[in-house]
């Protein structure tokens, strides 16, 4: 071992005893964080508006702070960005994390000095855990890498604006900086395939041991390592044994990305936005990751099928249940409120609290009142391709509204490693999978009003073309798996493999 695996063993034990002891306080600290928040904003503009002064309860907070999304917010966004204090939260956010909705255009996403240690602090909790549990301190003595967007800041109403990548870039501490690759120099570059290029060239001959990013996009770097050396990544890196990732489910990658390692490795699984460090894989040995009960954050749960509603119930973590999807809402120290983040989750443990990330409310299916969830056009399509034994690069799903032609369907547009032999067929399972997951889509189906799914296959880099087409190669940008209209579907037919 070297002298930076050696520092790290007592550490990694220390910040995993803390974790585990987290796990049995979780209803205490959310109890305690929600009194703090609400003290804490008493005299912003936002808690004078809502009687923060009044609100003794979670059941009085609920009847003062409606449910929000960014839109609800942006007024509010609009005073901190003209350089007012004290609006959401006490005084001005140290950042602006910056993001693209679909829906509301570039969103500032506020980050305070009390809220920034949620979000580097659960990235160190996260490996260090990885550590504690499987003895691998290793990592610690080689390179490692974020493959992450620029770290140059602008300004915005006089507060340092950037992704939240880049402003994680900052936060690094001292200790790591001589293993962070790639250069400084090379992060900047904002087009993503030259600094795709230049990580190469920094990274080829380096004892690269963690890799860290979008599953998509360290795809990327995986092919381009590849095309340039000749070698598979675990002949390139022998020492690499770890990858972390976050944004998307891993499980759709998982296999394309082991096959250019030539070797399965271990893996963290990560749940981060910018507006909040929010879940982690803490254990190996468990499903789901663990709730970050204790960083500045109070939790509130909608049901999936009430989201809708015009009063929804809103549950706190002591009233969650198994199994059952709930579109996550957070308050935050970064002054957040009632803020419908857009994810749906669901709890695999209730002792301790970890959860599963199952889609997004806005990224579903029920043009025809079926609800198709990400978690179950995922589901059955790797289940299909792992009977098929299939590898698939990437895929979206979308409607298709046949008006007077015959039955409508779902189309769904699939890069294949390998395309199956026989389309049809294969598609046909997938959507005999998509029945047994969805019931509302059996029903559909049985009943003659939809008739079986489509699959178009994508051509090779057909996703990344897509993505550049559109301005969002690499970076945290990610492709939506459901959509209700046909706005991605319509542009991927200029992708398709029978279109060249």
């Amino acid at each position: 071992m070297k002298i930076k695996s050696i520092l790290a063993k007592p550490f990694a034990g220390y910040i995993y005893k803390q974790v585990k002891k987290s796990m049995h306080t979780a209803l205490e600290d959310q109890e305690r964080i929600f009194k703090d928040l609400v003290k804490g904003a008493r005299k912003t503009e936002f808690g004078a508006e809502h009687n923060f002064q009044k609100i003794n309860s979670y059941e009085d907070f609920k009847s003062a702070v409606p449910l929000r999304d960014y839109e609800g917010l942006k007024p509010y966004i609009e005073l901190i960005k003209q350089g007012k204090h004290n609006i959401l939260w006490k005084g001005l956010p140290m950042y602006f994390a910056k993001t693209s909705g679909t829906t509301s255009g570039v969103k500032y996403i506020p980050i305070t000095k009390e809220s920034v240690d949620n979000h580097f602090d659960t990235a160190r909790n996260a490996f260090f855990c990885y550590m504690a549990e499987t003895g691998n301190y290793s990592s610690a003595d080689g390179k490692m890498i974020f493959l992450s967007g620029s770290p140059v800041l602008e300004r915005v109403g006089g507060i340092p604006t950037g992704r939240l990548s880049g402003i994680s870039n900052h936060l690094i501490p001292r200790y790591l900086r001589t293993n962070q690759l790639p250069s400084y120099e090379t992060n900047c570059i904002e087009d993503w395939e030259t600094k795709l290029e230049k990580i190469v060239d920094e990274t080829i001959d380096q004892d690269m041991r963690m890799i860290s990013g979008i599953p998509p996009w360290v795809q990327m770097y995986f092919d381009r390592l590849t095309e340039r050396s000749g070698k598979r990544i675990k002949d390139l890196f022998p020492n690499f044994n770890v990858m972390v990732q976050g944004g998307v489910n891993f499980e759709p990658y998982k296999a394309k990305l082991f096959e250019s390692i030539g070797k399965q490795i271990d893996t963290i699984e990560t749940f981060p936005a910018s507006e909040g460090f929010f879940a982690f894989q803490d254990s190996r040995q468990h499903e789901g990751l663990l709730l970050n009960t204790n960083f500045g954050i109070f939790y509130e749960f909608i049901p999936v099928q009430e989201i809708g509603n015009p009063h929804p119930r809103r549950l706190s973590l002591k009233d969650v249940k198994l199994g059952e999807n709930y579109a996550l809402i957070i308050n935050s120290n970064a002054g957040l409120w009632a803020y419908n983040l857009g994810d749906t989750i669901k709890f695999v443990s209730l002792d301790p609290y970890r959860i599963i990330v199952t889609g997004r409310i806005k990224h579903y299916i029920s043009a025809f009142g079926e609800h198709v969830i990400g978690e179950e056009v995922e589901y059955s399509l790797l289940k299909a391709a792992e009977k098929e034994k299939l590898k698939i690069t990437e895929f979206t799903v979308a409607p298709m509204v046949e008006q007077g032609k015959g039955k409508s369907f779902h189309e769904w547009f699939v890069e294949f490693e390998d395309q199956p032999e026989d389309i049809n067929r294969f598609a046909l399972e997938v959507d005999n999978i998509l029945r047994e997951k969805n019931i509302y889509y059996d029903d559909l189906i049985s009943g003659n009003i939809l008739q079986t799914l489509q699959i178009r296959p994508v051509r090779k880099n057909g996703f990344i073309d897509y993505m550049k087409s559109i301005g969002k190669l690499g970076g945290q940008n990610k492709v939506p798996r459901l959509s209700n209209d046909r706005k991605i579907a319509d542009e991927l037919e200029k992708y398709l493999a029978d279109a060249v």
